[in-house]
């Protein structure tokens, strides 16, 4: 059963109490940091360039206080798939993707397959690329609560309903999608270790087993959509129930306020984005 352990794995989406130094920022703050880094991860394709982003980000995670084991721990569920998607670039991106600051190199071919220096240098840049998003994303929902982000995101988009911007159902929308990853990491658990003491066989064990282990998570595709729109429905009662009503009119009770701490880490932030966007070209490698 300990295979089917979902729920310790997932990192989006689960808040842990503390009093760091990132937990005390400003919501609107992280997700203004958040927004930079993903702008600036979006158009740096060097291999220095990722390390130096890679680099903040693990030093944001740092600060956190926040096992940086238990991140990476998070990673554990879609390895399957990354290992599959960095196999299909080194084999057949090789001709494809010319290597940055580098002439391009061959060190294997056969028919349409080949490892080139461009294939190598794409997947080490795309692993860093991934963990820099997932650490931010995990970094937000592990030091701030689903209702704040809702309060945060609300108030960033707040000077857009004007153009008829829907900020508060935006907000609830995001809230709700992100507090229904760990539910559903849970009843993917609870479905699993069902079937598994009916004699289900989910593939365990081997090197090449994840395949068959994939093949197998089909059966639970059924019941997990089942219980998610019996959740929904739930949720829209509930909240019915309460009188919900969105939009314009709507009082609130939290108020945020920017501190100096708040403005010194998303300066430092943009400074250190815009050094790397100015200077990516002169990045050696």
């Amino acid at each position: 059963m300990e295979n089917f352990e979902f729920l310790r794995n997932v990192t989006i989406g689960q808040y842990f109490q503390g009093d760091s130094i990132i937990h005390r920022l400003d919501p609107r703050a992280k997700i203004t940091i958040l927004l930079i880094l993903v702008v600036v991860n979006s158009f740096i394709l060097s291999f220095t360039g990722n390390v130096l982003l890679l680099s903040w980000c693990i030093a944001l995670v740092l600060l956190s206080g926040i096992s940086f084991r238990f991140m990476l721990s998070g990673i554990k569920p879609a390895l399957p798939l990354i290992v599959i998607f960095a196999l299909m670039q080194l084999f057949f991106y090789g001709d494809a993707y010319p290597p940055y600051g580098m002439e391009s190199v061959t060190y294997w071919r056969w028919g349409i397959m080949s490892i080139t220096n461009g294939s190598i240098q794409l997947v080490i840049v795309t692993l860093m690329r991934f963990l820099e998003i997932f650490f931010l994303v995990s970094l937000l929902t592990s030091t701030t609560t689903t209702t704040n982000i809702a309060y945060a995101i609300e108030s960033m988009l707040e000077p857009f309903q004007r153009l008829r911007v829907p900020a508060q159902e935006i907000s609830l929308i995001g809230t709700i999608a992100l507090r229904f990853v760990p539910i559903f990491a849970e009843q993917m658990e609870i479905i699993m270790k069902a079937q598994a003491s009916r004699g289900a066989d989910f593939g365990e064990g081997g090197v090449f087993q994840f395949v068959k282990r994939t093949r197998q998570m089909v059966t639970l595709i059924v019941p997990l959509f089942v219980d998610a729109f019996r959740r929904a429905e739930d949720l829209i009662l509930a909240m019915d129930a309460r009188c919900y009503t969105g939009g314009r009119g709507r009082t609130k009770i939290v108020r945020f306020h920017m501190q100096r701490v708040d403005l010194l880490f998303i300066a430092f932030t943009a400074v250190f984005g815009v050094l790397i966007m100015v200077f990516r070209n002169h990045f050696p490698i």
